[in-house]
């Protein structure tokens, strides 16, 4: 499983992913970081800037953290 990085920054004023290096990313959500909204967010976003189905994305460390770990399958 591949790993990826990101710092998220929740109600923001919109979607967007800043890729720092190979691994490392900077992702802003519109969603409040409540009842995990915002993780779901920062998953479709994520997906959808590299170009894969959220199914293949998994939250593995951070869920209440604005430090991410992710996991690619």
């Amino acid at each position: 499983m591949k790993k990826i990085f990101a710092i998220v920054k929740a109600s923001a004023k919109e979607n967007k992913v800043e890729q720092i290096d190979a691994a490392h990313f900077k992702v802003t959500v519109k969603a409040p970081p409540a009842e995990g909204r915002a993780n779901e967010a920062v998953i479709e976003v994520l997906a959808d800037y590299l170009g894969i189905p959220k199914r293949s994305l998994r939250l593995v460390s951070g869920h209440k953290s604005k430090h991410k770990i992710f996991g690619i399958e």
